[in-house]
């Protein structure tokens, strides 16, 4: 269990600031993460990685010399905002471009696929390695989850940068590691976030989970409990069924604990894990054993392989000097010691589109809606989180109270400012987005933008205004989620909330609907998201997203209803 904390939704920013403290001769604070606190060379390729906190030592404790140049720190479990990833990557570029590297997720890949565009359009040369090692998510490569396998993708990609090679040649030798790495993890018993007293989820006795995530998932499967060396044969003949590039016979290995695993219970298993694979032909190139991808408290395993060739061994073996990882030789000269705060994430307020009284009136109106639903959130946190665990991570009840408070403080404080419907929505969507992160963060951040578009800092909106902007907010959220109807995702509810208030007008009827819709998704299998690795254990529970629209659609509903009782 997550015993320390003081404010379990500031745990993730307390956290970084004892160790941005304790390593100020190493790293600097910066919005959104970390970056290198000592010197790098002009045109250097920054290496940037990160996504949701809880893995200590990945990811911050992987920015160094020989590794990378900086680390986006989500919330716990939560893909980092767009605004968080950029903001990183500005402060660890040096000139020679940014290759950006996160396991897949659906969040991570939003986000971070929305700052690169943004970067290049800044004049940034940015790339990708999205890492897909995780061999129990899915038989097709580009579908698995980046589990552990990220700490040697990465490892080998920062060190191709620290030889001075350019973007494009990184790049490709990330893309050539993370082809040839594969994992397989086991989990004994679920992880605990700050502030909860229950397991995301639990392991029955008797009982061990196979394919387990790193963000708080179930394994895919459960598997009778066995001693130390049928855990090892698991685990190595799992990776080797789905051997990558079988000409080559050196490997890179990770055995890796998950956060409440002893390296002592490791060495155990390493010794079989070591004779399993030198007896399948295999030659052991610098293998590490211990913690470095955790999940809080998790109690499991994973081994890694990653198949060689004589760059990637290379660059395996290259010197390294981070905080919570080093190689021989990678010693560097620290930076003297300061105590450097954090950027600072707040602006002065731009100045704002001058507002009609009607625009004015209207803004004020949903910044009060704003307000509501971060009440109802916070009244539905808990249950949101655990219908979200079911399936998925149990993240969706804090991200989505994150990111409604964030955007009811943004539209509250446009509102005295002056501001008109348009610009507090687009102050609130920025908020939400950026202080959220995750998948929620970055779609809702899109639908509202896109309901926004429709609405005017000079007028109050008519009906059919009303209308094009909720119709545009569905299809932003369905086109960056890439979700159908069917999916088990927000899009269930959503569409028939849209469909219904398009030709009824009637906020009420809508929200009924997507209630009834929400409360379907419960027969569905989930076809996209992080849930679909559990699709199965998803069903008979709805979707949360789909839950948390509904919640919120109810929420605007009855305050609409109040707002014309007391006026007559």
């Amino acid at each position: 269990m997550t015993l320390l904390y003081n404010d379990p939704a500031r745990f993730t920013d307390d956290a970084l600031r004892g160790f941005c403290d304790l390593h100020s001769d190493r790293v600097r604070a910066v919005t959104g993460g970390v970056v290198r606190g000592t010197p790098t060379p002009e045109g250097k390729v920054a290496v940037v990685i990160g996504g949701g906190s809880g893995h200590y030592p990945a990811f911050t404790g992987l920015v160094g010399p020989g590794f990378a140049d900086g680390a986006v720190a989500g919330n716990i479990f939560t893909a980092p905002s767009a605004q968080q990833v950029h903001a990183v990557a500005r402060a660890a570029h040096s000139g020679g471009g940014v290759l950006f590297g996160y396991g897949n997720y659906a969040g991570d890949v939003m986000n971070f696929g929305s700052a690169q565009e943004r970067l290049r359009a800044e004049g940034i040369d940015c790339r990708t390695i999205v890492v897909t090692d995780d061999v129990a998510s899915s038989d097709d490569e580009s579908q698995r989850r980046g589990i552990a396998g990220d700490f040697a993708v990465f490892k080998i990609a920062s060190a191709a940068a620290e030889e001075g090679l350019a973007l494009s040649e990184v790049a490709d030798l990330a893309r050539r590691a993370n082809a040839r790495t594969r994992s397989l993890g086991i989990a004994f018993d679920g992880c605990t976030l700050p502030g909860q007293s229950e397991s995301l989820f639990t392991v029955p006795a008797g009982k061990m989970a196979l394919g387990l995530g790193i963000h708080g998932e179930p394994g895919i499967s459960e598997v009778d409990s066995a001693e130390a060396d049928r855990v090892a044969d698991i685990l190595v003949e799992g990776v080797l069924a789905k051997a990558a590039h079988q000409d080559s016979s050196r490997v890179a290995v990770l055995l890796n604990g998950l956060g409440a695993t002893g390296h002592e219970e490791l060495f155990v298993l390493w010794s079989r894990i070591a004779t399993g694979l030198r007896a399948a032909g295999l030659t052991l190139v610098e293998p590490e054993v211990g913690e470095l991808v955790t999940s809080l408290d998790m109690s499991g395993v994973s081994l890694t392989v990653t198949w060689l060739d004589e760059d990637l061994e290379r660059l395996w073996c290259a010197p390294a000097d981070a905080p919570a990882y080093g190689k021989a030789g990678g010693a560097v000269a620290r930076a003297p010691e300061t105590r450097t705060p954090a950027d600072s994430a707040e602006t002065s307020d731009e100045e704002l589109p001058e507002a009609s009284p009607d625009s004015r009136e209207c803004a004020a109106t949903i910044a009060a809606v704003f307000v509501e639903m971060r009440a109802a959130v916070e009244r539905h946190a808990e249950e949101l989180g655990r219908i979200d665990a079911v399936a998925a991570d149990g993240d969706h009840g804090r991200g989505m109270l994150k990111g409604v408070t964030a955007a009811a403080r943004a539209a509250t404080a446009a509102r005295e400012f002056g501001a008109g419907a348009h610009s507090v929505l687009v102050r609130a969507a920025d908020s939400w987005e950026a202080e959220a992160g995750g998948t929620s963060g970055a779609l809702w951040g899109a639908g509202l933008r896109a309901l926004a578009s429709a609405l005017s800092d000079r007028r109050s909106p008519d009906v059919a205004e009303i209308v094009a902007g909720i119709e545009g907010f569905s299809a932003a959220i369905a086109g960056l989620g890439r979700a159908e109807v069917g999916d088990k995702t927000m899009v269930d509810a959503l569409v028939p909330f849209v469909s219904t208030f398009s030709t009824t007008h009637s906020w009420r009827s809508a929200a009924e609907v997507a209630r009834t819709s929400a409360e379907r998704t419960a027969e569905l299998i989930a076809g996209t998201g992080r849930a679909k690795h559990l699709a199965e254990r998803g069903r008979g529970t709805p979707d949360a997203g789909a839950v948390s629209f509904a919640l919120l659609a109810e929420t605007v509903a009855e305050f609409l209803e109040r707002k014309e009782h007391s006026h007559g």
